[in-house]
């Protein structure tokens, strides 16, 4: 992985490769930024830079076999961790071990790709994936092996917050006091939900949204991409190259997500004062909670994100807008005097409060339920 290839982020490149030539590598560093913000690419590069003594702030002057290998991410002093389940292939104790074909097949094609992207590979979308305790143990006996090339050892952990308490309990001591060249590059969307005391012994780096103009002109040039569409796409997608991607090949997810999400909110409009219409509601819930909990998540965070563009439509803040939906007969401008100071944070708390109970496994058909009745109310609130 060339850090050329990387989509803009020159401040984290130069930061990560002169601290490499002067031979200031911390141990533990924690990437974090929003999927699509480029992290996995960047710690694969990062990884790259320091495994093969690469300098000039570039992969093109170090050992050429040693860069060659990272063509296949096959070096031997490489090792990553990543959240998977159990599918058809693997009935018990999943491992990253056992997918690893999987994963740079993953990653060569797509690696600005998303958990769910990842997920759906595996075919696991309508599960949970993991980084459990069985993980943290492979990793341990990974790491006790003298480094083949004799330098440094790279572990790379993708989705960090994934590891179950059990796992990062394990996985603490040795980040604490790793073996001698030992290093840590630990990738995360969420970093309140790795255990503090991981936190505190890394050093973070935190990525940015990726500007209009620098994805614009990736898929110009990499998609063959025609300007005016470039720019559209990249526009609409919110510093993600991610989503960029599944704007330019017509994901359907997005679309199906936009139906489910107009469908709820009509009904929850039509409920106040026509009991008929809970049954909609009921129904609506019941079709959701029939995807997986990961589906149902993407989902309910799709649906937050959706008000807050309406609440920037509603107050006039045009420029931050980039959602367009394209269901006949729905506009945001009609939608967006509904979203308000009076009730976005009622709203906004309630998706918070579903997505923690279903990744919690709670029952999804009462939590979907109980959260389309609360629209109901909050969405018939009269503005502050």
């Amino acid at each position: 992985m060339l850090f050329e290839d990387i989509i803009g982020l020159a401040h984290i490149k130069k930061h990560l490769t002169t601290t490499a030539d002067n031979n200031r590598i911390p141990h533990a560093q924690l990437f974090v930024g929003n999927s699509g913000s480029g992290t996995l690419p960047m710690a694969i590069a990062y990884a790259q830079y320091v495994l093969c003594k690469n300098t000039g702030g570039e992969n093109k002057y170090g050992k050429e076999a040693c860069n060659l290998r990272f063509k296949n991410l096959a070096h031997p002093d490489l090792h990553f961790a990543f959240p998977v389940a159990n599918n058809e292939k693997i009935k018990t104790h999943a491992v990253s071990g056992h997918f690893m074909e999987e994963w740079r097949n993953f990653v060569k094609s797509n690696p600005y790709g998303s958990l769910f992207d990842w997920y759906q590979d595996l075919g696991i979308e309508n599960k949970q994936g993991k980084i459990g305790v069985d993980e943290a143990q492979d990793i341990v006996k990974s790491l006790s092996l003298k480094a083949y090339e004799g330098g440094f050892k790279v572990m790379l952990i993708w989705m960090a917050e994934k590891m179950n308490r059990e796992a990062a309990n394990k996985l603490l001591k040795l980040i604490e006091e790793p073996p001698n060249k030992t290093l840590f590059i630990l990738i995360a969307e969420e970093e309140e939900q790795i255990i503090q005391t991981i936190r505190s012994r890394c050093q973070t780096l935190h990525f940015p949204p990726l500007p209009e103009a620098e994805i614009a002109e990736h898929i110009i040039k990499k998609e063959n991409c025609k300007q005016e569409e470039a720019l559209k796409i990249a526009h609409q997608a919110n510093g993600s190259y991610t989503r960029a991607l599944h704007l330019l090949q017509n994901n359907a997810g997005d679309e199906q997500f936009e139906t489910w999400f107009i469908n709820w909110v009509r009904s929850a409009f039509k409920a106040k004062g026509n009991k008929s219409t809970v049954l909609e509601l009921i129904a609506w819930s019941e079709e959701i909670a029939g995807l997986g909990r990961e589906s149902q998540k993407s989902f309910l965070l799709y649906c937050m994100d959706f008000f807050r563009q309406s609440l920037m439509y509603n107050y006039k803040a045009n420029s931050l807008v980039y959602l367009e939906p394209r269901t006949k007969g729905f506009q945001i401008k009609n939608f967006a005097p509904y979203v308000h100071g009076g009730n976005i944070l009622e709203i906004n708390q309630a998706l918070e409060e579903a997505i923690y109970h279903i990744g919690r496994n709670a029952n999804s058909k009462i939590v979907l339920t109980n959260l389309s009745i609360k629209l109901t109310r909050y969405l018939h609130k009269k503005t502050t």
